[in-house]
């Protein structure tokens, strides 16, 4: 297939055909079934769940497939649908994807966010990335597969759940600590990865976890004319610069080492701040926030002794917003047999696969924490990656390949012999 263009190369001034509504002329109906996911609403905070619970049922029903919902809070919904294998006593295999999306500022969107117009072949939505359009080629691969006869071994399971985008707390963590969860019996699960602007596909076996940190500092209060020491601001800053400081040395580290991706590396960022009343009153107390994303070859406890030792000094504390202390990965050797049938499907597609950390967080952290092994793949090379970014979109063309691409993955997977132990 012919490289899509990039960013960088689309004809933004030329206005060329444009689609905004339905099935036109010769579009695929996947594309159509595909916007169609694209103009329901998820965004959060106020997600419509309802909507596509409703819509995602219905493919169920298209399918034949088995469907249920499971709500770990009232009124957040995972849509399960189940493709019965021939031997039930085999782990099944688990198709993952996220209903929500990310908040969109539209007035920096070409297109209306949630309209899937479709303009020289780009699908402009909130989603087409991040992540309904994997959730949606899993479905149309399967449906092309079964209309051509096919029969699996294995049980494949598609789970389609809430709240991903706001760490999964009421969605997959909850999931997973579920007795329906325990009866899927899982054996291997797929779930989101990351466009790539290049030929390459990344592959992602494991994530960074994600620390946020708040810091507190207080101090002597008084009037700013005053050179008062060790106040709460002084201290603040100190703190601030350790954290800083240690960013530097792992910008440094990614950018001095070609073979580093963003997935090795731990990024520090300093993203609240709070503190003071007036410009003339020195403040008794301040604060920042930090995001912290560490990779599985980090050692947690011997980080955490080093945020202890920034912040040992007097009227100098912290806590965790959030924090994880397991950070397990899936084995990409060819001792995972399931590794080995995906590789090996990617390689009779003629993709060329990039064994990645996921530089942000995912609902795979979830699974893998589960001992599930974890494989993290969106099926879109010589695409910008616009994931949370404005005009967040796809190329049609991209899309339908990417459902060829789990036309080759799924059997691989479902059809795997039983492994031993």
């Amino acid at each position: 297939m012919a490289a899509k263009p990039s960013a960088a190369s689309e004809p933004e001034a030329k206005r060329a055909h444009v689609t905004e509504g339905g099935q036109a002329g010769d579009e695929h109906p996947a594309v159509t079934r595909f916007r169609d996911y694209l103009r329901i609403n998820t965004m959060q905070p106020t997600p419509d769940y309802e909507a596509a619970a409703v819509f995602l049922e219905g493919q169920a029903k298209d399918l034949g497939f088995e469907v249920r919902r499971w709500e770990g809070v009232p009124g957040k919904p995972a849509v399960i649908m189940t493709c019965p294998g021939t031997d039930p006593t085999l782990p099944s295999v688990v198709l993952n994807s996220h209903i929500d999306v990310v908040p969109v500022f539209e007035e920096h969107w070409k297109h209306p966010p949630f309209a899937a117009v479709k303009e020289d072949g780009w699908i402009y939505a909130r989603g087409s990335q991040d992540m309904k359009c994997v959730g949606m080629q899993y479905l149309e691969a399967l449906r092309e597969l079964r209309a051509a006869g096919a029969s699996f071994a294995r049980t494949i399971h598609l789970t389609f759940v809430p709240d991903e985008e706001i760490g999964g707390h009421d969605g997959m963590e909850r999931f997973v600590e579920d007795p329906l969860f325990k009866e899927l019996n899982i054996g291997v699960a797929l779930d989101e990865g990351l466009a790539s602007e290049n030929d390459k596909f990344p592959v992602y076996y494991g994530e960074r976890v994600p620390w946020w940190v708040t810091v507190k500092c207080t101090g002597q209060p008084g009037h700013g004319s005053r050179f008062l020491p060790k106040t709460a601001m002084e201290r603040l800053v100190g703190v601030i610069n350790k954290f800083l400081k240690f960013r530097g040395e792992q910008e440094a580290i990614l950018l001095n080492d070609p073979t580093k991706t963003l997935g090795d590396v731990t990024t520090v960022n300093l993203t609240m701040l709070n503190g003071g009343v007036q410009y003339n009153v020195i403040p008794a107390e301040a604060g920042a926030g930090f995001d912290m994303r560490i990779p599985p070859t980090v050692n947690l406890q011997e980080l955490k002794a080093t945020l202890d030792e920034w912040m040992a000094g007097e009227g100098i504390s912290y806590t965790f917003k959030q924090v994880y202390w397991n950070n397990p990965v899936t084995d990409i050797s060819d001792k995972n047999l399931y590794w080995s049938a995906f590789a090996a499907a990617c390689g009779r597609c003629n993709i060329d696969i990039e064994p990645q950390i996921f530089p942000a967080a995912t609902d795979s952290r979830y699974l893998r924490c589960a001992n599930i092994p974890a494989i993290g793949f969106s099926p879109m090379n010589n695409t910008p990656v616009l994931l949370h970014d404005h005009n967040e979109r796809l190329h049609e063309d991209v899309y339908i390949r990417g459902i060829a691409i789990y036309k080759e993955i799924l059997p691989a997977l479902a059809n795997l012999p039983a492994i031993q132990a």
